[in-house]
């Protein structure tokens, strides 16, 4: 785990673009679903609010956050990640990208691998797995949307 590795991490032209200009940050009246989760060792903090559209599917979404670049970035890649998903999606999406970035037998790793090429920018937090303590900060988002919509089931 090298320094410059970690650095090259936090240059990544993704994570840079959605940590310094995050997307949907806007917070949403009366959404569908609000949800929020905080890591308590380091004080990153995340909140979302959905708005569904006739279909139950995303049709809008509020994004807002506290805390490292990564967390920041996750929160604004997944706001734009999540249009037009409906809940069901959200969460599958949610238990493929976990079990992508907590893949840690060598053949897990080789599919994550493989999956991660077809998340579009999402595939940018995939480089997080090699930095362990940074992978909470990725899927704080997850974690939060997670138990917002199981709230409504």
């Amino acid at each position: 785990m090298a320094l410059g590795s970690l650095n090259d991490l936090y240059r990544d032209k993704v994570i840079l673009d959605h940590c310094r200009n995050p997307r949907n940050s806007a917070v949403l009246d009366l959404p569908d679903v609000s949800c929020e989760a905080i890591n308590p060792f380091c004080g990153d903090e995340i909140r979302f609010q959905i708005n569904l559209d006739d279909s139950d599917r995303v049709r809008e979404v509020g994004f807002q956050g506290e805390g490292c670049a990564i967390n920041q970035a996750a929160g604004s890649i997944v706001s734009e990640a999540l249009n037009g998903l409906t809940l069901t999606d959200v969460l599958d999406l949610s238990k493929k990208f976990s079990r992508i970035m907590e893949a840690s037998l060598p053949k897990d790793v080789v599919v994550a691998d493989k999956e991660a090429i077809n998340l579009g920018e999402l595939s940018a937090l995939y480089k997080v797995r090699e930095f362990p303590v940074r992978v909470k900060c990725a899927l704080l988002v997850w974690s939060a949307l997670d138990s917002g919509i199981s709230t409504l089931a």
